[in-house]
């Protein structure tokens, strides 16, 4: 999500990660994520679960930029998954400044190989702040997950009102430290396509960082992220256009606390 050029700050959604699927607490990494839950997209027990989180993130940054103009964001979001069919909302409110936005989502979930996952969705977008203005997302998600230690994913967003679209393709690599503690380093490539800027069509930014979970009793889990992105040819052009100056690099931080049932 980059509303930056119509509304005169830009927006992205909350939790980066996997598939939007009820069982686990979402990686909060990836600056463009649409997914919500990680979980194989494969219950097919019918019985309907359920997750709540809230997050802080010291920055609003997605496609390698601040979306605020100061401070940070706060994030609540509600999920129900039925088989391989999830239903989410997340609100998203400025900690420094006038800004909220909800994200209202459908998403479909299903498995390729053994291995390989993917999930299909659409999401509804409404931003509040010193402008008006509301969004279509239609995106995509590929992860092959065969070992813990090396995890791609590929994922594909398209937005009706900018008419592009942008990808992201990222490594996790998943380290269980002790009994529920999982550390994830990881890196991520965005790809702009007129999604956030029609001046240049290729490498937006360059993403990397650590994640780290810890799974406490009664389906409770606390993750955080601390993340760093590099400014790569789309977000320098953009700068260059709008005679930006200083650092075009961002480092923020964020912590969610979860619970499913």
């Amino acid at each position: 999500m980059r509303k930056a050029k119509q509304l005169a700050l830009t927006i992205p959604l909350l939790i980066g990660s996997s598939f939007v699927f009820a069982g686990e607490a979402p990686n909060v990494d990836d600056s463009h994520g649409t997914r919500i839950i990680e979980k194989h997209p494969s219950d097919d027990s019918g019985q309907v679960q359920a997750l709540f989180d809230l997050g802080w993130d010291s920055s609003y940054i997605s496609e390698g930029r601040d979306n605020l103009n100061k401070g940070g964001i706060y994030w609540a979001t509600a999920a129900v998954q039925t088989e391989s069919l999830n239903l989410y909302a997340t609100v998203g409110r400025g900690d420094s400044q006038h800004y909220t936005e909800w994200n209202f989502g459908i998403e479909y979930g299903f498995n390729l190989t053994d291995n390989l996952a993917g999930s299909v969705g659409y999401q509804r977008l409404e931003f509040y702040g010193d402008d008006r203005a509301n969004d279509n997302e239609i995106f995509g998600i590929l992860e092959y997950a065969a070992v813990d230690w090396l995890v791609p994913t590929v994922s594909y967003t398209y937005s009706t009102e900018a008419a592009g679209y942008f990808v992201e393709v990222s490594i996790h690599s998943n380290w269980q430290l002790a009994e529920g503690v999982t550390v994830s380093p990881y890196i991520t490539q965005g790809f702009d396509f007129q999604y956030v800027t029609e001046e240049h069509d290729g490498a937006n930014h360059f993403q990397f960082g650590i994640e780290a979970e810890y799974e406490m009793p009664n389906h409770w889990v606390l993750s955080g992220h601390v993340s760093r992105s590099i400014a790569q040819e789309d977000i320098k052009l953009e700068a260059q256009n709008n005679n930006t100056k200083g650092s075009l690099d961002e480092t923020y931080a964020g912590i969610h606390l979860s619970w499913s049932f």
